[in-house]
Formats: C-alpha cells, sequence, structure tokens
C-alpha cells in the first residue's frame, strides 16, 4: 500500500478516530437533570480516493427519564411535546443501544480504535450521550470520553462563520431555518457542513500532508 493510498482510508485520516455526527434536541442546557428528547447519528465513509460522505443514518425519538426536568423554554424553542404518542418515542437505553451498536460495527469495518463525536458547538451533544449512557447504565460506549470535532470551530477557521445556519451558506450549501432545531435535520446539515471542510481541505492540497523542513526563523523581532 503506498503513502497515498494509505492517507485515503478513514482511520489514517484521524487518526484511528472514526468520526459519528451527532445532533440532540433537549430539555433544557443541564445534562445531568434535563431530558434528552430526540438524537440523530449519522456514520460517514470515505471512498478509494480519500473523498468524505455521510453514510448511516440513526434517529430515535426519545422519553424523558424519570425524573428528568422539563424546562418550558427549550421545549417552546424546539417545539417538541415530550408527551406525544405519535412521536413514537423509545427509552434512552433503547436509542443509544441502536446507536452504538451501528457504530461499533462501523470502528471496526474501518479499522478505527474508537469512535468521536463530530457536533456544531460539540461539548453540548457529547455532554448529553455521555449523561444518557451513564443512566442507561451501558458498558461499551465507543466514544472517547472527552474528544470532539466541533463544526463549530472548524467552520469559523474554514469558512468565517460559526453559526451553523450561516456556515452552511458560506459553504455554498442550502440550510432551512424552517427545519431547524430537528436533530435528524442539523445532523444531516452538520455532516454535510464538515464532511464539505474536509474535502475542501483536501482539494487545497491540505491532505495528505506534504512533506516540509521546518525553517528556523530566530527570535520573534530578531529577522533580518
Amino acid at each position: 500500500m503506498t503513502a497515498t493510498t494509505s492517507a485515503n482510508q478513514l482511520h489514517e485520516r484521524f487518526r484511528g478516530y472514526y468520526p459519528v455526527v451527532i445532533d440532540v434536541e433537549t430539555g433544557g442546557f443541564n445534562a445531568r437533570t434535563d431530558a434528552l428528547l430526540e438524537i440523530a447519528a449519522i456514520t460517514l465513509k470515505m471512498d478509494k480516493n480519500g473523498w468524505l460522505s455521510p453514510d448511516q443514518t440513526f434517529h430515535f425519538h426519545v422519553t424523558p427519564f424519570e425524573g428528568a426536568n422539563l424546562e418550558p423554554a427549550a421545549l417552546e424553542f424546539t417545539g417538541i411535546d415530550p408527551w406525544s404518542a405519535l412521536r413514537g418515542a423509545v427509552t434512552e437505553r433503547e436509542a443509544l443501544e441502536q446507536i452504538f451498536k451501528g457504530v461499533r460495527k462501523g470502528i471496526k469495518a474501518n479499522q478505527c480504535q474508537r469512535a468521536v463525536i463530530v457536533a456544531h458547538n460539540a461539548s453540548f451533544d457529547h455532554g448529553f450521550v455521555m449523561a444518557a449512557a451513564e443512566r442507561a447504565e451501558l458498558k461499551r460506549n465507543p466514544f472517547h470520553p472527552f474528544a470532539t470535532f466541533d463544526t463549530a470551530s472548524l467552520a469559523g477557521l474554514a469558512l468565517g462563520q460559526t453559526v451553523l445556519a450561516k456556515a452552511c451558506r458560506a459553504a455554498g450549501m442550502s440550510f432551512d431555518n424552517k427545519e431547524a432545531h430537528s436533530a435528524l435535520y442539523d445532523t444531516r446539515k452538520t455532516a454535510e457542513l464538515f464532511c464539505t471542510i474536509v474535502n475542501r481541505w483536501k482539494l487545497l492540497g491540505g491532505w495528505p500532508p506534504a512533506p516540509t523542513d521546518t525553517p528556523d526563523f530566530g527570535e520573534p523581532g530578531l529577522q533580518s
């Protein structure tokens, strides 16, 4: 296998991490006390030429855990009725078991070591996933306990925008504000944005990295 071929492998591109795009809708901002109400996850794949694209999608409406806090302002913002039978909601454990099972298969198929959450303002989504997994007593959590890939930071660097809708438009993508704040829609757009940034970096020659010698610039202010 040549160096270029190796660089086009998913496990080589992200240092053994398997990136999974996630978005959650919740009953508040506190992952320990507030309800997880909806979660979507999209795995990613890389073709033989090293281009990244969305792969499998998982999506669940979730019933609030026993004793969960539901902030009225959060419910008004998302438009979610937690008790509507039309949601077809499942427990946190059922939702995460299915997502974790699919993610573990992807890790194995791509020869990765561990999954990493990709999300917009990723600490928020990561916190809710980890708290829900702990409540559900799921021992085989495939996600890194603290590392994430944050598309807000990446978009700020690559596109000069940190708001998801504005970043998508800056990248030449469509974004429907009426669909926003649905976990499934936001996950799809975040996955598209992440793939766009990664692929654009490759297109510009940033991947695979060209071997370079580090120049010695001396002390700041002393260059001739």
